[in-house]
């Protein structure tokens, strides 16, 4: 069996403490698995010039090579290209890119650095596993050292349309990055079309038919592998917090009023100032329910380094008060506000007691919150998701009700649609759901683009994407 090298751009430490989120449980397992290597960003500064030497320990059959990086890589290629380029050009927002050469440069730089590391650690029948925009030139940089391993990527985030992408003075060697790679991966089947419009586009590329793109005299695999959440898992979490005394003592301060949740990082991509309005619409244009539900947001902060974070901070807290100031009474607060992580174990207790999930980024990737909404729910008695149409779960989960997140009105009109559906109704929406979350948890995603990757390129009919 071959090694499994992963590479992404945070290493969690999972030699401390156990692994948070089902990615880093699904990864931890493939590499006990076979065995192999799991290379990244240690998540701190060197306080060099220089990003630090590679790190290596070693645990059970996972072998960590951890990094620091300088505070110039940082800025250039983390705070920089990655989260104020990269970031806000896949979520469509031209607006806020904030390109800048040296930026560029750095980022290039440090896949070139990680590349370098990573190439004295390599065997012949290694299998390299590359995730997310942070690293997409880094296959193209491991093939100039002379590396002919399997190469696969997957991208979380999603890849946007020519008219958009060709907006980056580097798309050329971005989308160029991505044809050294054997098999690319995307969230959703719309994310591969505008990839591979994207190579017809400039020239350098196109459909070779079966799931096969060719480039630049190469071919390669690029197909869609929704990613999924430890269902199982969470279903027995959401059932165990609900039965604690913290947790009934929570419950028992929304005082019988219908809970809906939402749960975000803080991030222009959610739309929260759009989702508080449509609330706000609901309340105004259904006035039996004041007093009667409350919206319980949660939105840790995210990438305080980035500018621009802390001005949404500041917006989004005042959209919040300025709702609670013009409906709430002296006994009702119409939303409640966090700014900062709640633990995962309270998270799942929220979503299985909150009559209605909302979820309504501007543009998502795929959106795991709203699986992981689902997978809380009481099967008996279960929840309505309300879910933007421009999220990646929407292609899955269609017993969601879709909404145009630009469109508070319509986020007004599912949130009463949702409240008012009937029990029988609730449950012939949730129960196909949940089967296909069972079905294709992060385990099966793993394994299929893990399968993938091991398939010979010759041998197109064996594996479908």
């Amino acid at each position: 069996m071959s090694r499994l090298i992963v590479v992404s751009n945070r290493v969690p430490d999972l030699g401390k403490s156990a692994p948070a989120g089902g990615l880093a449980v699904a990864l931890k397992a493939a590499l006990e698995q076979r065995g192999g290597i799991w290379m990244g960003w240690s998540g701190k500064s060197s306080g060099a010039s220089e990003p630090g030497k590679l790190r290596i320990s070693e645990h059970g059959r996972i072998t960590f090579a951890l990094t620091d990086l300088s505070n110039r890589d940082l800025s250039e290629y983390y705070e920089g290209f990655a989260n104020s380029v990269l970031w806000p050009l896949c979520h469509y927002r031209l607006d806020l890119t904030d390109y800048a050469r040296k930026d560029m440069a750095g980022y290039f730089r440090v896949n070139r650095f990680f590349a370098e590391r990573l190439h004295p650690l390599i065997e012949p029948d290694d299998v390299l596993w590359i995730h997310d925009y942070h690293l997409i030139p880094m296959a193209s940089e491991l093939r100039r050292m002379g590396v002919e391993n399997r190469i696969g990527f997957f991208m979380h985030i999603p890849w946007p349309p020519p008219d958009v992408f060709f907006t980056l003075p580097v798309h050329e060697a971005i989308i160029g990055g991505l044809t050294a790679y054997d098999v690319v991966g995307f969230q959703t089947r719309h994310d591969v079309e505008n990839f591979a419009l994207g190579l017809k586009r400039e020239g350098i590329g196109g459909d070779a038919g079966e799931g096969w793109l060719e480039a630049y005299g190469r071919k390669f695999r690029a197909g869609a592998f929704p990613i999924g959440i430890a269902t199982g898992e969470f279903e027995k979490m959401a059932q165990r917090s609900v039965r604690s005394a913290a947790f009934k003592r929570i419950i028992e301060s929304f005082e019988g009023r219908d809970l809906i949740v939402g749960v975000d990082r803080l991030d222009y991509s959610k739309g929260l100032t759009h989702r508080i309005d449509g609330y706000e619409r609901f309340l105004v244009a259904n006035p039996a329910y004041r007093g009667r539900t409350t919206l319980l947001q949660v939105t840790p902060k995210s990438r305080t380094e980035v500018p621009g974070y802390a001005e949404m901070q500041r917006e989004v807290a005042e959209h919040a008060g300025r709702v609670n100031g013009a409906l709430g009474t002296l006994d009702w607060v119409p939303i409640r506000y966090v700014n900062r992580a709640v633990g995962q174990t309270m998270l799942a207790g929220l979503h299985r007691i909150a009559k209605v999930g909302l979820v309504t980024p501007l543009r998502d990737g795929m959106n795991l919150v709203a699986k992981e909404y689902l997978a809380a729910q009481d099967p008996e008695n279960p929840g309505v998701l309300v879910l933007s149409r421009f999220a990646g779960a929407a292609r899955e989960l269609d017993g969601a009700l879709l909404v145009n997140p630009y469109d508070i009105e319509a986020v007004g009109n599912a949130i009463a649609q949702a409240l008012s559906m009937p029990l029988e109704a609730r449950r012939e929406r949730f129960a196909p759901m949940l089967e296909r979350l069972r079905h294709y948890d992060i385990t099966r995603w793993c394994d299929d683009f893990l399968a993938a990757i091991g398939v010979d390129r010759s041998d197109r009919a064996s594996t479908a994407l």
